[in-house]
C-alpha cells in the first residue's frame, strides 16, 4: 500500500533524514515496492506549507535525498505513492496543499461521481489531479470551512464518506503547522505512532530519546542545524525502526497531535459500504499489499 509518515516537534526546526533516508524502513528503502512517486512537504519560516513532488520512486529521486538531508522544519509530511487512481505523474503524487494545509492518503474510497457533487465550483478548482484521494481531502477541506474548526470539519467530512460511498480504507495524515490528524480507518491497513519518551504525550514512558546521532540504536537523526537534541511525534504506515515505542493505533482512532500532546478521539462507526479485497481492481488490491 502507499505509505505515510508525518512528523512533527510541535516547535523546534529540525531534519528529517533518519526516518527518511537512513532507517532501516525508511522511506527511501519503503519506495523499492511503492514506486510510482514520492512527495515531502513542510512548513516554511512563515509557517506556509511547501511541497516537492515527482512521479519518481523516493530511491531514485536526488531531490527528495536533497531536501531530507537539508529542509528543517516542525512539521513534515511524506508519502510514497503505488497507483490505484490516476495517472502516475506529478499531479498526483501526495501530500496535497489546500489552505495552509497539507494531506496524505492511503486507501480506496470508491463513487468518486457521488463525492463530486457534494463539491462546489471554489472546492473542485483547487484539485489538480485525478485521484480519490485530493478529491477527500478537498471535501474535508469544504467541511472545515463550513465548521470553522479542523477536527469537526475532518470529523463530519469522513462520517458522511462512510455513511454514503463505499470504501477500504481512509488511512490519512492531515497536518498544519505544529499540528497532525492521524486516522486509522477501519482496521484494513495500519498505521503506527512513535511518541517521543518523556514528553507530554498522555503517559508515554521512558527517558527523553536522544535525536542528533544517527549511529546511536534506536534513535532518531532529527537533531537542529548546530542545536540541540529535541523530541518529535512520529507516525507512519509501518514501525520503521526497531524502537518498542512504536504503537498501532486502533481501527477508528483519530489521533490529533498538537505540539507534543495527544488525544484519540473514536468518533466514527462501521463504514456502511465497506469493500473487501474481492471488491478491489488488480491495481487497487495492488496498492493495498501490506508491508512484508
Amino acid at each position: 500500500m502507499c505509505r505515510l509518515f508525518g512528523m512533527t516537534t510541535g516547535g523546534p526546526r529540525v531534519e528529517a533524514a533518519f526516518w527518511l533516508l537512513d532507517a532501516p524502513q525508511s522511506l527511501a528503502e519503503q519506495s523499492r515496492r511503492m514506486p510510482h512517486g514520492v512527495g515531502l512537504g513542510w512548513f516554511s519560516l512563515g509557517d506556509e506549507p511547501v511541497r516537492d513532488r515527482a512521479p519518481l520512486p523516493a530511491y531514485e529521486n536526488t531531490d527528495f535525498a536533497r531536501a531530507a538531508r537539508h529542509i528543517v522544519s516542525h512539521t513534515f509530511v511524506s508519502h510514497i505513492r503505488y497507483a490505484s487512481t490516476g495517472a502516475v505523474n506529478v499531479h498526483n503524487c501526495h501530500p496535497f496543499d489546500m489552505y495552509d494545509r497539507l494531506f496524505a492518503h492511503n486507501g480506496v474510497v470508491k463513487g468518486l461521481d457521488v463525492l463530486d457533487t457534494w463539491l462546489t465550483d471554489v472546492d473542485r478548482a483547487l484539485i489538480e489531479g485525478q485521484t480519490d484521494s485530493e478529491r477527500v481531502f478537498a471535501y474535508i477541506t469544504a467541511e472545515i470551512r463550513r465548521h470553522g474548526d479542523t477536527t469537526t470539519g475532518l470529523i463530519e467530512a469522513i462520517r458522511r464518506i462512510a455513511d454514503s460511498l463505499p470504501l477500504y480504507s481512509v488511512n490519512l495524515l492531515l497536518a498544519e503547522a505544529n499540528k497532525i490528524w492521524a486516522l486509522r480507518y477501519p482496521e484494513s491497513n495500519e498505521l503506527w505512532a512513535l511518541p517521543p519518551k518523556g514528553a507530554d504525550v498522555g503517559g508515554s514512558h521512558g527517558a527523553v530519546r536522544h535525536l542528533a546521532s544517527p549511529h546511536e540504536p534506536g534513535s532518531v537523526d532529527l537533531s537542529t542545524v548546530g542545536g540541540p537534541s529535541v523530541p518529535a511525534y512520529v507516525v507512519a504506515s509501518e514501525p520503521m525502526d526497531d524502537d518498542p515505542g512504536w504503537r498501532l493505533l486502533e481501527p477508528g482512532e483519530l489521533l490529533v497531535i498538537d505540539g507534543l500532546k495527544e488525544e484519540s478521539l473514536f468518533p466514527f462507526d462501521r463504514p456502511r459500504h465497506q469493500l473487501t479485497e474481492a471488491d478491489l481492481t488488480a491495481a487497487e488490491a495492488a496498492s493495498q499489499e501490506h508491508a512484508v
